[in-house]
């Protein structure tokens, strides 16, 4: 089954490529409410498409956000149970001018596939599901494993409605372990599989001063500045060296072991390299007395990502803003919690206000920090299944970046998540020319396919 399966992949890659563009096509914008029917049409998609290759019980679930795609085949008996984890929703686009081609107009160059959501995550996403399709194909309409399939379109705005359903509904995810293909491969042509992933809390500090905007000639001097607080606040959150000024934030920080910080020392990292190629700054920040991959792996950070209010159009308006926001983040690793680290940021932010103004803390969305052990028996089997297909060993790396759902299968499904990632760091996740190799598309299928068979073996 398993050769006759990878010979159907190959011989359907132009297909399976094509169907992705199709897919890449719906411009499923989660957080934009005009996008709203094209998340829904893109669930609706892969319903069709799952339902197709052979899946049962396939349902788009209505929420109160954007819905969910579930089905599942539950015919091995006797042998585990995978949950195939992806989203369909993606990031807005803009800036759109910097974009070299249309982004929701999928475009072939240099041997990848540039468009928004190309590997974040339809792409990968995608790849599941065609590996369910060779192996449907290549023996008569059988899986080697059971499968579940869950399938959201929240992911890039905290993913509200998976965590509800889950808590909700853990009877129908009841799994072995999860799937999750929404991480990057460490280096090109290097096999790699994420182990631990930071934490997050977004949140919002609204910040209010007088009763409605005002001259500045007329009442500056007298009347307290919004804008002028929120930039008074951030500056008290971090020193001059990067370390967060919040007490007790560091109480629970746990230092990764020894083994793992001499496995990132033997990685094909080049300080430099990364900052000319995927930084492009002038030179790093960050905590002295840690590696850049310790700085975005294993220490918590904070980072502000706008601040909306007052006048920002063309020209000048001499005006006190009544009110301004900055929205701010920070990225946790294991053993904090968002809880306890939003209970301290929010003291601490109340603690240094300015005379004159009125706060509002608010957190928008969360997620935990996870390390998953490389001892259990999933994590072997992929690295098996990958060393077949890329025939190099595997290496484990800790990702900056969050995935909440991660934490949320195992602190209520009770399973551990395998993260088989196949975007490169250079993909541009998030920003203009996002885009996906295209071989990586095809071996990824051929890696996955090769892992639900060393799961059933």
């Amino acid at each position: 089954m398993l050769s006759a399966a990878i010979d159907y992949a190959r011989s359907n890659y132009p297909r399976f490529l094509d169907e992705l563009k199709d897919l890449i096509r719906i411009p499923s914008v989660s957080t934009l409410p005009e996008h709203k029917s094209d998340v829904l049409a893109a669930a609706q998609w892969l319903g069709r498409e799952l339902t197709r290759i052979g899946m049962d019980h396939v349902e788009v679930i209505t929420t109160p956000g954007h819905p969910l795609v579930y089905a599942d085949w539950l015919h091995a008996p006797g042998k585990p149970t995978c949950l195939c984890y992806g989203h369909y929703d993606v990031q807005p686009p803009d800036p759109l001018d910097e974009w070299h081609s249309p982004p929701f107009e999928p475009t072939e160059r240099n041997g990848n596939l540039y468009a928004r959501g190309a590997v974040d995550d339809k792409g990968q996403m995608y790849m599941q599901v065609k590996a369910l399709e060779a192996l449907f194909a290549a023996n008569k309409g059988k899986l080697p494993i059971n499968i579940r399939v869950i399938l959201e379109g929240e992911e890039e705005v905290g993913g509200e409605q998976i965590a509800r359903f889950i808590r909700e509904h853990s009877d129908l995810l009841k799994s072995d372990f999860a799937l999750v293909c929404d991480t990057e491969m460490f280096a090109p042509e290097l096999p790699t599989l994420c182990i631990g992933l930071r934490g997050l809390i977004y949140t919002e500090i609204e910040a209010r001063g007088a009763k409605s905007d005002l001259h500045s000639g007329m009442y500056g001097g007298a009347a307290p500045n919004p804008f002028v607080a929120l930039a008074q606040i951030i500056a008290q959150l971090k020193d001059g060296s990067g370390r967060l000024l919040i007490p007790g934030f560091y109480d629970a920080v746990r230092r990764p072991s020894d083994d793992e910080l001499r496995a990132w020392q033997h990685l094909p990292f080049e300080e430099e390299h990364f900052r000319l190629t995927e930084v492009g700054s002038s030179r790093l920040t960050g905590e002295p007395g840690y590696s850049v991959l310790e700085r975005t792996w294993a220490r918590p950070t904070l980072d502000v990502h706008g601040m909306p209010g007052g006048f920002t159009g063309a020209g000048a308006k001499t005006v006190i803003p009544a009110k301004a926001i900055a929205k701010i983040s920070m990225r946790l690793v294991p053993d904090q919690t968002p809880q306890q680290a939003f209970a301290q940021y929010k003291s601490y932010v109340e603690s240094i206000r300015p005379d004159g103004i009125e706060l509002d803390v608010r957190l928008i969305h969360s997620g935990d920090p996870i390390v998953v052990g490389t001892d259990n028996p999933y994590i072997q089997a992929a690295t098996r299944a990958l060393k077949k297909v890329w025939g190099k060993d595997t290496v484990f790396i800790r990702s900056g970046g969050s995935i909440p759902i991660v934490g949320d299968f195992e602190r209520h499904l009770k399973i551990p998540s395998v993260l088989m990632g196949f975007g490169l760091p250079d993909d541009q996740i998030h920003a203009p020319n996002e885009k996906f190799h295209i071989a990586n598309f095809y071996r990824g299928i051929e890696s996955i396919i090769e892992f639900m068979n060393e799961v059933a073996v």
